[in-house]
């Protein structure tokens, strides 16, 4: 049985699952589905085609369902789907898709999302992501899992975000991040792997080896991008993990590649 403080306000139609808590101020809307054990703290607003997982934790002046921040949204009955297990901090935002886009924004499992971040229209984020305080993802947003964000960084229209990634603080990113790729600045450069999220993750040395020397060939001066992807695919064909970074790579088409720096292109 759901638990819903007396300041609250759940509108008719709404499914609240057992172990539900609605704290107080809150609006849970007519299509709102909360999964069980979902908390909403306090003053949180939850509307439109919006369903949350199991056990996610909503804190103070979050707002989730709102319509997207786009002139192209006619009030149209997108959704806004968000996995199980996740922590959501104060005054984050999160907006449904676009009919024009994939009529849906969807957040996968174990997330963390720090204060007043913000995740629009079409973004589609996989598991155990963590987004720092005011960092920004535009629309149609693709993020892998394990990916971490540092504080106050923005990312694109339409970027892709490979596994294991991580984007520094304050980095403005406005192409595709590779998988266990790092960067930093604004406008952001590729400024090696992220070593440090490969070993806290169990990555042995022998893998880890071969994906340095892996990027160390992709972003070296001789030939093209091409040649150089082919020569580490034939190369690494036996490592799933180069191989993701290549496949990656290969599958781009609505944004640019993150690059190093001239000056950092063998730098791992």
């Amino acid at each position: 049985m759901a638990k819903i403080h007396p300041t609250a306000i759940v509108e008719d139609g709404a499914i609240l699952a057992d172990g539900v808590e609605v704290g107080p101020f809150c609006v849970v809307g007519s299509k709102v589905r909360l999964g069980r054990g979902v908390k909403l703290v306090s003053h949180n607003s939850v509307t439109g085609n919006t369903s949350i997982g199991e056990n996610t934790i909503v804190h103070p002046f979050a707002a989730l369902g709102q319509p997207p921040q786009s002139l192209a949204y006619k009030g149209e009955d997108t959704k806004l789907v968000i996995g199980a297990n996740n922590l959501i901090r104060e005054h984050v935002t999160m907006h449904p898709g676009l009919v024009s886009g994939r009529g849906e924004t969807t957040v996968g499992d174990n997330c963390m999302f720090m204060a007043g971040s913000h995740i629009a229209h079409d973004c589609k984020l996989g598991n155990h992501i963590v987004i720092a305080n005011n960092t920004m993802l535009g629309g149609h947003v693709d993020v892998a899992d394990y990916v971490w964000f540092g504080g106050g960084s923005a990312v694109h229209q339409y970027s892709r975000i490979g596994r294991h990634a991580f984007v520094g603080g304050m980095a403005g990113l406005e192409g595709d991040l590779i998988p266990f790729g790092s960067v930093i600045g604004n406008r952001a450069h590729l400024a090696g792997l992220n070593l440090v999220g490969l070993k806290r993750r169990g990555f042995s040395r022998e893998v880890i080896h071969d994906v340095r020397a892996a990027y160390r060939l992709l972003f070296a001066e001789e030939g093209t991008l091409q040649e150089r992807m082919d020569d580490v695919a034939e190369t690494f064909a036996n490592n799933a993990e180069v191989m993701e970074i290549i496949n990656f790579m290969r599958q781009g088409k609505n944004r640019s590649l993150c690059l190093p720096r001239r000056d950092e292109r063998v730098e791992a």
